[in-house]
């Protein structure tokens, strides 16, 4: 009896471990994308204000934002399977154009830095039209917005 509740429970463990939704908590990913996202509201700011410094402080932090731990990331990546090229493409793209908003902020070129910063924001926004819903159905069980 006791080495059948053993074998049961052993069952249940890894049903519940192969379901879609196994984020009791959000994932550290959603907690990047929420400092992303403050980050992208400090160089509206700065932009508004013609703070380039604050520009230019700001944005290496989107440029080379943090990346999930490993164990995390490997299930993102399993769950994205064929389209991990593609959202790794959205990824590189916010890079290259947050490196650019850098070198606009530097140089005080005000026209430059909104261009880096529209295709900063074309790049999250082409990312998370094509992803977020299925992400968040995915990990937390709900379509996401």
């Amino acid at each position: 009896m006791k080495k059948q509740s053993i074998v049961a429970a052993s069952l249940i463990s890894i049903v519940l471990a192969a379901s879609p939704v196994q984020a009791a908590e959000p994932l550290e990913f959603q907690k990047v994308m929420k400092e992303l996202g403050k980050n992208m509201q400090i160089i509206t700011d700065g932009i508004s204000r013609e703070d380039w410094d604050m520009v230019a402080k700001t944005a290496p932090m989107i440029a080379e934002h943090p990346q999930p731990p490993l164990a995390e990331k490997t299930r993102i990546i399993s769950f994205m399977g064929a389209e991990m090229s593609r959202f790794k493409s959205f990824d590189m793209q916010t890079h290259e154009a947050a490196h650019d908003l850098l070198h606009a902020a530097h140089e005080k070129d005000g026209q430059k830095v909104i261009e880096a910063f529209q295709k900063v924001q074309s790049s999250c926004l082409g990312c998370h039209q094509t992803f977020r819903s299925k992400f968040t159905e995915h990990f937390y069980g709900k379509p996401g917005n």
